[in-house]
């Protein structure tokens, strides 16, 4: 990592190191077929419970094969940590509830219903072997509703469920409290009820093999993935964390060694952002060496930003974005930034970083002509990268057609405590919808690239991630932001 290794990062960083581990391992479940999938185990040099984690039981609920996969990472102080993130690989990669193949497509509600009754096809059957060769003492399983149970009863999202053990119950009453305090007063709130599902796996395992199980449920519909990942981080550590088994933070990401080449890199996913951030997040992980989470205001208030090389905030409502993340998580921004990290931002992470509005980040000397028109227009425009343009993200002399969805026009801001913004592309065509004047837009700068302290920024008003043809483009603004690329 450069310099911009921050205080929670290495703070973290050395608690992990001074952890005495007997042991971290990994195999996989079912190999050599469809269904095969991986396991991690964590143990501390100190005998303690045995707490099995899993997530990805069903296809279309993504936070908790998400919060499993950084869970995994915990350093373990006492006892046994198990982690199983994506029981199901195959619905996972479709996006689907229910096993793509299979008379008993419900994986959770396949596993034995009686003690003389085996599990429902091959998936639920090696997962049962594995969990009754681990015998934990405690599962949870990682799951999400459709809405609310408070507001829908017959949806069981943002509720944890266990069954009648006293001890479950006490414990899923303090996870509750835990996850309470972080939720804002509008949100509903979570609540506990009482008996899994019969053929589930928390219900199977309490009743077949007396292991205290809890299903965890946050809510699909109107939360951001990050803050549904988190909630289940939150819950997890609660557990753990009364156990005695880790110290860690919560919002600890990462393992703490790194590959030489690695570039951690955070998509800013929480509220303010739009349809696009799925596609972002592809192209980020199709680049080699990219290790990529996605994090929303809470992370950033955390001073989980230290943990990584570089922020992307993708295109939304830059307005909504600030308010989300908060002056103080901005504050939290520029410091990251102005220790070494990078900064790139898309649209509306493009009007995020400049010096216009009160709620700007102000890490770019640029300002934003035509506020009043700022909804321009949705449409394929021409851009033309200047010299230094191509010298850092490559191409041609000549014009590049490039999607533009209202992104702003940017100028100089001529702030003499922030250097001066370079234009790497300008507007050769315009869009003049909904009143706007023609003759603005063209020249103007299109995607262009500044310092803020130590680290770097670069924003650009289009989309070349959302242009078929400028991926190469748009992987080398990441390398250069990520402080891989001189210049």
């Amino acid at each position: 990592m450069p310099n911009c290794c921050r205080a929670f990062a290495c703070l973290t960083l050395l608690l992990a190191a001074s952890v005495a581990l007997a042991a971290a391992t990994e195999g996989t479940i079912a190999p050599g077929t469809a269904w095969a999938t991986r396991y991690y185990v964590r143990e501390g040099g100190q005998p303690g419970p045995t707490v099995l984690v899993i997530g990805g039981i069903h296809g279309n609920e993504p936070a908790g094969a998400r919060a499993a996969s950084q869970i995994r990472h915990w350093p373990i102080v006492r006892g046994k940590l198990i982690v199983v993130p994506e029981a199901d690989v195959p619905s996972l990669r479709d996006g689907q509830r229910l096993m793509p193949t299979g008379d008993d497509r419900d994986l959770d509600r396949d596993f034995p219903r009686s003690a003389d009754e085996p599990p429902r096809g091959d998936l639920a059957a090696a997962l049962w072997r594995f969990v009754s060769q681990a015998r934990p003492d405690w599962l949870l399983d990682l799951h999400e509703g459709l809405q609310p149970h408070r507001q829908s009863p017959k949806s069981s999202g943002s509720s944890i469920i266990c069954g009648s053990d006293p001890a479950a119950q006490a414990q899923a009453r303090r996870m509750l409290e835990t996850i309470e305090e972080s939720i804002p007063g509008p949100d509903p709130r979570f609540i506990l009820l009482h008996g899994a599902a019969e053929g589930s796996l928390a219900r199977a395992a309490a009743d077949r093999l007396g292991v205290r199980s809890m299903i965890l449920e946050t809510t699909f519909t109107g939360q951001p993935l990050s803050l549904r990942v988190r909630r289940h981080r939150l819950m997890v550590h609660r557990l753990l964390a009364d156990l005695g088994m880790t110290t860690c933070s919560v919002d600890l990401l990462f393992p703490a060694t790194r590959g030489r080449d690695e570039i951690r890199v955070a998509l800013y996913a929480g509220e303010g952002t739009g349809q696009l951030t799925r596609t972002v997040e592809r192209k980020l992980q199709s680049m080699a060496g990219v290790e990529l989470r996605r994090i929303g205001p809470d992370e950033i208030l955390a001073g989980a930003l230290g943990q990584f090389d570089l922020l992307v905030v993708p295109g939304g409502s830059a307005s909504k974005q600030a308010k989300a993340i908060t002056a103080e998580g901005r504050e939290a921004i520029r410091r990251f930034v102005a220790a070494g990290g990078g900064y790139l931002g898309t649209c509306a992470g493009a009007y995020l970083a400049t010096c216009r509005y009160t709620w700007s980040l102000g890490i770019l000397d640029a300002t934003v002509l035509d506020t009043a028109h700022w909804k321009r227009g949705k449409a394929t425009v021409k851009i033309e990268l200047t010299a230094d343009g191509r010298r850092l993200l490559g191409g041609a002399a000549g014009e590049i057609e490039i999607r533009y969805a209202n992104g702003p026009l940017l100028a100089p801001a001529q702030r003499e405590e922030i250097p001066d913004f370079v234009p790497l592309a300008v507007y050769r065509t315009e869009v003049a919808e909904n009143g706007a004047p023609k003759g603005v837009m063209a020249n103007t700068p299109a995607i262009v690239m500044g310092r803020w302290g130590n680290g770097r920024v670069l924003v650009s008003s289009p989309h070349p991630e959302y242009t078929p043809g400028l991926e190469a483009l748009f992987l080398r603004a990441v390398l250069w932001a990520a402080g891989r690329l001189d210049g």
